[in-house]
């Protein structure tokens, strides 16, 4: 039902604001607490880490209990978490906070798309999956802006604010409409598990890999890039990730409806991105109007990407689509994880304006994973003709 999937979404922009709202405000946090900008980076990679490590187990261990109960659990940790980010704390607390709403963060993201399918006809579930996912989009184009843009008008505490502001509404949503939504049959761990035995899904995996590095090389670091690499001051970053955002919302809608016809080719085209956007960088140079154009072009093929890797990776695990996700949430989070420690160390050791040749080379890798998966299949349906 698409009013289930909407109740997702809105859910899912108070994740997405919790996790990528500290993107525009690295810069003021390591001046705050007198850090370099990639020790700052870890309150990015280290929330991505802790999805990547635990986020399939803590998927297996929620797939029984009812499942609104177990969104409202995980968005009651990002509203405590967020307001007490908001009181600017030590570091070290700050850091704790920042990785609690993680544990849960990959249940929510698997729950809400389960629950935005069920019932649904097979032909309308990617559509109801992009609804779910636009969150992403929605966020990058309101909340983690508007959190942005507050941080440059006062302090970087009025963004975890914002964040926390924006969890409580989407709380108050799950618990005034989805109904209780029980487990009636529990699939048990071994069947679920048995994906990681296929040779097409472990390629998928590590296409979502490679993609999500290439991306988060240089996201991650947004606002430092564009301000060390194109002059621009805290107003005019927040305002390209508004348009980044704008961009982001129609291709998430795009993308769902590509999907549906061809999730190779979608997929692929929108990676293609990792290997444009980094030349497009380049040749902008300092010029402020073609940095918006490449910056409109960045949002729009970046902004599916989580949608366009969760819906490949189940493509080959159909069966399977709780666990499947949230080892595409896992994986793809590792990739964050990778991608911002890489460029937080491209940015230490040549300076920010590399980041983005980072994308290019990890961007080629996940269109190879790509093509050695329609080997595999290639090969398993002439194999089949042959028995």
């Amino acid at each position: 039902m698409k009013k289930y999937a909407y109740i997702g979404c809105l859910g899912f922009i108070g994740v997405i604001t919790t996790e990528f709202g500290v993107i525009g405000i690295l810069p003021q946090i390591a001046d705050h607490y007198k850090i370099s900008i990639d020790i700052a980076g870890y309150l990015l990679s280290a929330f991505a880490l802790i999805i990547a490590l635990t986020g399939p187990f803590m998927t297996l261990l929620a797939s029984g209990f009812d499942r609104k109960k177990i969104m409202l659990t995980a968005i009651s940790i990002f509203v405590l978490t967020g307001l007490v980010s908001s009181f600017s704390p030590p570091f070290w607390l700050l850091m704790l906070v920042r990785i609690l709403p993680a544990f849960l963060q990959p249940v929510y993201i698997a729950t809400a798309l389960s629950v935005a399918i069920s019932g649904a006809d097979k032909k309308n579930e990617n559509g109801l999956m992009s609804i779910v996912f636009s969150g992403v989009a929605i966020a990058m184009v309101t909340t983690v802006p508007f959190a942005t843009y507050l941080a440059s008008l006062w302090s970087w505490e009025y963004s975890f604010f914002v964040q926390t502001v924006v969890s409580v509404i989407a709380f108050a949503g799950i618990y005034f409409i989805l109904p209780d939504m029980p487990v009636k049959e529990k699939k048990s761990f071994g069947s679920q598990v048995r994906i990681l035995s296929k040779p097409t899904f472990i390629v998928s995996i590590a296409m979502n890999l490679f993609m999500i590095i290439a991306w988060f090389s240089t996201y991650s670091y947004f606002a430092e890039y564009l301000n060390k690499s194109k002059g621009m001051d805290d107003k005019r970053v927040s305002l390209m990730l508004l348009i980044f955002g704008i961009m982001g919302v129609l291709s998430t809608w795009i993308s769902g409806k590509m999907l549906n016809r061809n999730i190779t080719g979608t997929t692929a085209f929108f990676l293609s991105g990792t290997i444009l956007v980094p030349i497009l960088l380049h040749f902008s140079g300092g010029n402020t109007t073609a940095t918006l154009i490449v910056v409109a072009i960045w949002g729009f093929l970046y902004s599916p990407s989580f949608l366009n890797a969760s819906t490949y990776m189940i493509s080959a695990a159909p069966n399977s689509l709780e666990f499947a996700n949230s080892l595409a949430t896992s994986f793809g989070n590792f990739g964050v994880t990778i991608g911002t420690t890489l460029g937080g160390w491209m940015i230490v050791s040549k300076g920010v304006v590399y980041n983005p040749w980072i994308g290019l080379v990890f961007g080629v890798l996940a269109f190879m994973m790509i093509a050695l998966r329609s080997y595999l299949e290639k090969g398993r349906i002439l194999h089949s003709k042959t028995m």
